[in-house]
Formats: C-alpha cells, sequence, structure tokens
C-alpha cells in the first residue's frame, strides 16, 4: 500500500502579513466571511474559480480546528482596516463628496 503523505494547509503569508490562499490574491478573510455566511465549497469555488475546491475544503478545515486563532486574526484583519478607513476618511471626507464630483463633471463638460 502506498504511503499517504500530509498536505500543508494552502495558506501563505504575503510582505504586510496579509494571509492568502493557494498563491492566490484571495484573502483568508474573504473565505471565512464567505463560509460563515453560508456559502458551501462548491459556492465559494464558483465565486472565485482561481481557487481549487480541495483547497478551500482545507481551509475551511483548518478554520473549523483553529478557530479561536483565525478569528483573532480576523478581528485584528478588521482593526487595521478601521484605522485605514479612518485615516482615508480625515484624507478624503466623505462630507460634500457629491457635490464635489458634480462640480468636477460640470467643469469638465
Amino acid at each position: 500500500m502506498p504511503p499517504i503523505h500530509a498536505e500543508a494547509v494552502p495558506l501563505s503569508t504575503d510582505a504586510d502579513g496579509v494571509i492568502r490562499l493557494a498563491h492566490s490574491r484571495i484573502t483568508l478573510d474573504t473565505l471565512i466571511l464567505a463560509f460563515m455566511e453560508g456559502a458551501t465549497a462548491e459556492e465559494i469555488a464558483q465565486q472565485y474559480p482561481s481557487l481549487e475546491l480541495a483547497d478551500i475544503y482545507a481551509v475551511i478545515a483548518y478554520y473549523l480546528r483553529h478557530r479561536s486563532e483565525v478569528e483573532q486574526y480576523l478581528r485584528g484583519r478588521q482593526k487595521q482596516a478601521n484605522v485605514v478607513r479612518k485615516q482615508n476618511e480625515k484624507r478624503f471626507a466623505p462630507q460634500g463628496i457629491r457635490a464635489r464630483l458634480l462640480s468636477r463633471r460640470r467643469e469638465e463638460a
């Protein structure tokens, strides 16, 4: 009987500390959020055809076995996203954006 080899979970961390799936641009956040919202592995594969179904299942299994660590990572990413959003809102105030865009459109016309 041939030996069975364990496979690594298809996750990698990029230079910014973001965890991505199987040499793709799809983040762990994206996949887990879809799963938490009720999407099946097959539905996720349809939405992200660059991912292999087996990799999606492997990552979901990893999440289910390491839920607290993954959720801690996701909370950290959410905090980071909130900081970036607030910084962007300070730089590009959302108040009056419609008026600014309409004014720009009139100037271009």
